[in-house]
């Protein structure tokens, strides 16, 4: 728990425009009171869904990546706060319990490593780290039945919430077996060679620990599979995409048609929602695309996923308000309370 700070209720009103006649979501969202039984007090909340920040960006730059998913967490969480608590969305059902906070950690890997080489290395010994401190959150709130919303962060944190996740439902009587299944909306698959984490290899090292089932990844694009992936994937009945070409250019599936063969591959057990904001369309993120999908797709993929299927978890990741590189978007964190908004009230519905 060294790198895990919890939100108070001060905190969370710290962040709010309070306005007469009007009450905000985050007035009416909850927060743990006292931090020594946060574990019991997480288990007796009416809260179903728990929000926790991951603001990293270590395992994006230990996939030679650039530097910025740290940024995205806080402008999300104001905006998020600051919505209407309305019929449509109270609040009651959403509890923020906290964020990380790994800034020691690459401080002192940026101030001591030699070289290029020596860095990569560091980061990724480095992403082993989180992984452990986030499996060990993630995993109380699955084994106390609540869903984790977690916003990133690199895509390197989808390994510890899969093995969180599964082991908590596990623990809680809810699966036979640590295992669950994934879909993920993506421009890029993430499972690359297992060569050390990053944020490139999240699901090979779910899948080959056995904590994740089938994988389905939507709106891949075909110019950025590498082969010896391409093959892997095609040798695997447990894995199956949808490029983004197929839904878009060739126009062999829509992309409802192609959200409901995700939901129906993946739909005999749990099964993760993840969202890669580098699919979106000139939304800010490490890898920033010119040719992607709509705002208006990634709030339809959210809502068709928690929808159709039995929803474990949400992720979304990669996005950033300011890239290491200087370019700037400060609407990142609004989009994420979109898609976090839409997700709750799909679910709560049910």
């Amino acid at each position: 728990m060294k790198h895990f700070k919890f939100y108070s209720k001060e905190d969370i009103l710290s962040l709010i425009k309070m306005r007469r006649f009007e009450t905000k979501l985050g007035e009416r969202v909850c927060t743990i009171s006292k931090q020594e039984d946060w574990q019991q007090e997480l288990a007796n909340a009416k809260a179903k869904y728990i929000l926790v920040g991951i603001p990293e960006d270590i395992g994006v730059l230990a996939n030679y990546g650039i530097g910025g998913a740290d940024t995205a967490w806080l402008p999300f969480l104001s905006s998020f706060l600051n919505m209407q608590s309305n019929d449509f969305f109270i609040g009651e059902e959403v509890m923020i319990l906290g964020r990380f906070d790994f800034g020691d950690i690459k401080y002192l890997i940026d101030s001591n490593a030699y070289n290029q080489e020596e860095l990569i290395n560091a980061y990724r010994h480095a992403v082993d780290i989180i992984d452990a401190q986030v499996e060990d959150i993630i995993k109380v709130i699955s084994s106390c039945q609540k869903i984790p919303i977690v916003i990133g962060g690199g895509h390197n944190n989808s390994y510890p919430i899969i093995k969180g996740v599964a082991k908590g439902l596990y623990k809680a009587g809810v699966l036979p077996l640590s295992q669950i299944n994934c879909i993920n909306l993506d421009a890029h698959t993430d499972y690359r060679t297992a060569e050390g984490r990053h944020s490139g290899n999240g699901f090979r090292y779910a899948e080959e620990a056995g904590y994740l089932g089938k994988y389905c990844i939507v709106g891949v694009h075909e110019n950025y599979v590498p082969q010896n992936v391409l093959m892997e994937i095609h040798n695997n009945p447990f894995i199956d995409y949808i490029t983004y070409e197929e839904i878009f250019i060739h126009e062999r599936k829509n992309f409802t048609q192609a959200v409901a063969h995700a939901t129906g591959f993946t739909e005999d057990t749990y099964t993760g929602i993840e969202l890669d904001l580098d699919c979106v369309e000139n939304i800010l993120s490490n890898a920033v695309t010119p040719s992607g999908i709509s705002v208006l797709h990634a709030r339809q993929y959210i809502t068709f996923t928690a929808q159709d299927s039995k929803a474990a978890y949400l992720h979304i990741c990669e996005g950033a308000t300011h890239l290491a590189d200087g370019r700037k978007n400060e609407t990142t964190g609004k989009l994420i309370s979109y898609l976090v908004s839409d997700f709750v009230k799909e679910l709560s519905q049910r």
